[in-house]
This record gives C-alpha cells, structure tokens and sequence, in this order.
C-alpha cells in the first residue's frame, strides 16, 4: 500500500507475491484493469522477467474484476461503498493484509478453483509438487 498508483507500487508488489507465492513460468496469469500503471512498458517488462502472462480487461467490462471486488470490503462492514478512515496507513495496512491472510483466503470460495478456498487449492497444489 502506498499513497500512490504508480508503476513502481504495482512492480514492487509482484515482487513481494513472486517472494511469498511460487508461480509457474509462461502459465501465471496477472490480469488487471487499464490503468495506465497496468499498460506501461515498465510493467510489462516487469511481468515478462518473471514470465508472468499479462491479462487486460476489456473496456466498460465491470465483469472481468467482479471477484476481485470482494477485496474493497472490509471485515464488520455493513455499508461496503462507505470508506473506513484509519487513524495511520499502517493501521490500514495490517488490517488489509490480515483480512487477506486470516479471512479471505481461508473463507472465500472460487468457482474457478472448484469451490476450494485460495488456501485449499494452494495446498492441493503443493501435495502433489511433493508427491511427484
């Protein structure tokens, strides 16, 4: 998190997901907005160092990011288009990040996983690297 959207946030933060998560070269998918941090040459070269396989959503296509929503909730919320104020960013920040790890991928099932939780079909995966 930052107060910006440059390039430079969206770059660092691949680095961190290459860091935490393995990916399979020439098979990861990003896919993103337009955004111009999104559609620069900095981040596809970013992207294409890693062999990660960019992904754009089509223009007026609310449907492309629609699972990607679930993320602008925050935890206790009943209202999710009124934005929470924090008191520092990084109050903000490890509120995110727990709500992430603690919450989301632990609860929220994906249809494109086979209504397994991000955590579930991760494992999964890491089983059978182990077995072979």
């Amino acid at each position: 998190m930052a107060d910006n959207m440059k390039t430079d946030l969206i770059c660092k933060a691949i680095d961190m997901a290459v860091r935490r998560c393995p990916h399979q070269e020439e098979v990861t998918i990003f896919h993103s907005g337009r955004g111009s941090q999104y559609t620069s040459q900095q981040f596809a070269k970013h992207l294409k160092n890693y062999k990660i396989l960019p992904s754009v959503g089509r223009t007026g296509v609310c449907w492309d990011n629609a699972w990607a929503q679930v993320l602008q909730r925050h935890p206790g919320r009943t209202n999710a288009s009124t934005p929470v104020v924090y008191p520092t960013r990084e109050k903000a920040i490890k509120d995110v990040a727990s709500w992430i790890e603690l919450t989301y991928n632990h609860t929220r099932l994906h249809s494109a996983l086979g209504y397994r939780t991000p955590n579930e079909a991760e494992h999964e995966l890491n089983s059978r690297k182990q077995a072979a």
